[in-house]
């Protein structure tokens, strides 16, 4: 089938090049869901009244009111902390296109999908209308 010795070795070395290139592709992936899995995203309000954490996935985590909130109008603190929880899912956008773009090359397309998705889920004035909901 080959008719000669140095086609065949130059094609069993695009074929380990390409197998290293997969394994290196897949400990770079492995990594960076680990890496992103432990990631949150924290914020405060103006008046620091109330500070937000979420996970990776966007969900609260924590949430901490100090007592000058029982001082403010119920509607006051609510907003505060919408606001303040948006604030913390735009935190955790940024931690997450930072890992990503420092364990896969910035101009890698997974990446830039993998950002992308977190950036539909996270900031719902980029996303769908269902994410307005």
């Amino acid at each position: 089938m080959w008719s000669d010795e140095a086609a065949l070795d130059e094609a069993t070395r695009r074929l380990d090049d390409w197998e290293s290139s997969l394994a290196a592709r897949a400990a770079r992936a492995r990594t960076l869901s680990a890496q992103v899995q432990a990631l949150t995203g924290t914020a405060s309000s103006p008046d620091r009244a109330v500070e937000v954490t979420v996970d990776s996935s966007g969900l609260l985590v924590d949430l901490r009111l100090d007592e000058r909130t029982r001082r403010d109008a119920a509607a006051h603190t609510a907003r505060q902390i919408l606001d303040t929880t948006r604030a913390a899912r735009a935190d955790l956008l940024r931690r997450v296109t930072e890992v990503t773009t420092r364990t896969l090359d910035v101009d890698d397309p997974t990446a830039a999908a993998l950002v992308d998705s977190y950036r539909r889920r996270l900031d719902p004035d980029q996303g769908t209308p269902d994410a307005r909901r």
